[in-house]
Order: structure tokens, then sequence, then C-alpha cells
């Protein structure tokens, strides 16, 4: 993979950013001294090798590079305003116009035009907590004025820590509810089946082991299988066997139905989130 070679800011160095910036430095898509981060609480800074309190103190960094910079927000959404003001009375102080990338759920585009006006070349991407692992989904939605390299630079950052899809910013929230929320789904199942595990008389310690590797060789089975999970379900579930008392008292309790109103009740916050 070619390396990005326009400097990278972060605009907040949280667990995100700080897994995003960790996988592409291992994938080596971008390179140690290119990339920076704004976060004001001073004891993060240690996990970044360039870091800054301000937004004044990175002007002066990233004119120290030829190429255009990329800013990266990675604030909590409803932080949008009071993270723009700085920048936005600094960008004047660039010796060129950034591109934006945001991975602020429910921002609209338009909204970070609004908040860092004059820029107009902005791309959202939605990431998650794989990331960590270099195993990601992440959504990217771009806005009309982008430029096709722009659109490449950001495809091979996101790339870098796991798999990217192309979609319409209208489908982001959505995309939002499942796969940037989905781990904790995972996770709840997980949480659920080791209660189960303690209660049927394993250990902390065992029920552990035995969930997490259940749910990883699942997990690896769904990915590298062609069969849909609802055919590798019905094969593990025989007539009257313990799968189907299983599955029956799930059905019983409206669990797949309750799934599918959850999702839409993340969506319907994402959605929210953008009204902030």
């Amino acid at each position: 993979m070619d390396t990005i070679d326009q400097p990278i800011l972060f605009v907040g160095g949280g667990n995100m950013a700080h897994a995003i910036i960790s996988g592409a430095i291992r994938a080596k898509s971008i390179q140690k001294h290119a990339v920076a981060v704004i976060e004001p609480q001073t004891n993060r800074h240690e996990l970044f090798d360039n870091a800054f309190a301000s937004f004044d103190e990175a002007v002066g960094w990233l004119n120290s590079f030829e190429q255009p910079a990329v800013l990266a927000l990675a604030v909590k959404p409803q932080m949008l305003q009071e993270a723009s003001l700085p920048i936005r009375t600094s960008l004047n102080a660039l010796s060129q116009t950034p591109l934006v990338l945001s991975i602020l759920a429910g921002i609209k585009i338009s909204q970070i035009e609004s908040a860092l006006s004059p820029v107009s070349h902005i791309i959202r991407v939605m990431p998650n907590t794989p990331a960590q692992i270099g195993q990601a989904m992440s959504a990217i939605a771009v806005s009309p004025d982008t430029f096709e390299e722009e659109i490449k630079l950001a495809t091979k950052l996101f790339s870098s820590i796991g798999e990217t899809i192309n979609i319409s910013e209208d489908l982001m929230d959505a995309f939002t509810a499942i796969a940037g929320s989905g781990p904790a789904y995972l996770f709840y199942l997980a949480e659920g089946m080791i209660d189960a595990a303690r209660q049927l008389g394993f250990d902390k310690q065992q029920s552990q082991a035995i969930v997490r590797q259940t749910l990883v060789g699942s997990s690896m089975l769904l990915n590298q299988s062609p069969d849909l999970p609802r055919e590798l379900r019905l094969r593990v579930t025989s007539k009257n066997g313990t799968t189907e008392a299983a599955t029956n008292t799930l059905d019983e309790s409206g669990v797949m139905d309750a799934i599918v109103r959850a999702i839409h009740a993340a969506r319907h916050r994402g959605a929210e989130l953008g009204k902030i």
C-alpha cells in the first residue's frame, strides 16, 4: 500500500483516533512524522508522536509540509461547534485549504461546511471499534465537490484498518446503527452467554474462554462461508434438538424483532445527534 504523503491532523485524540492512527502506521499507509492530534487533555499526549493542545499550536506543524493538510474531525458530535471555532479562525494561517474527514456520528456534511466555512471538500467516514485490531468496517460518503484523489486518500487511510464501503450520505445513520453500534450487539450477546455459563456451573475463566472462542469461531465461519446466516443457523439446528429448544425460546421472546427495533432506535438517535 502506498504511503499517504499529506499531513493528517486529528482534532480529538480519543480511542477511535488512536486506533485509526495506530492501525494506519502499522499498515504503513501513513508515517509517524506526518500525523498529529489536537487533544486538550495533555495526559493523552504520550499516546501520540505529535500532539498539540490547540489548533493554533498545530498550524506551524501543518505548514511545514508541502502537501495540503487533512483535518480529521474525531470529537464527540455535540462538540462540533466548540471544536470548529478555533479551526475556522485559524484557517487563513494555513498555506493551503485542507481536506476535512469527519467521523462524527450523525453530523451531516452540510453542518460541517457551515461550521468550517469556507472549507468545501468534506468526506464523512464511520468506522467501528474493531479498528483497534485492523478489522473495522467503515463507510465513506463524500461531498459533491470532493476530488477523486481525495476519495482515494480516505479509502487508503481507512482500508488500512479494515474494510470500506462507499455509500450515499442519506444511508450514513443507518450504517452507524448497524456497523458503528454493531460490535456492542455482539458484546451484549457475549454478556448473556457468559452469565448463563456461570449459572450452569462453569467458573469465570471457563465461561470467558468458552464464549469468546465460540463467538470468534462462529464469526470466522460466517465471514468465510458463502452461505447466508440463516442457512448456517439451520445446519446447527436439529429437529427437537438442543439448539432448536434455545432458538424457540428466543423466538417466543421476540428477540429477532427486538434486534431490528434496536437498530431502528440507533438510527433514530443518529438522526437526533445531527440536530444538536
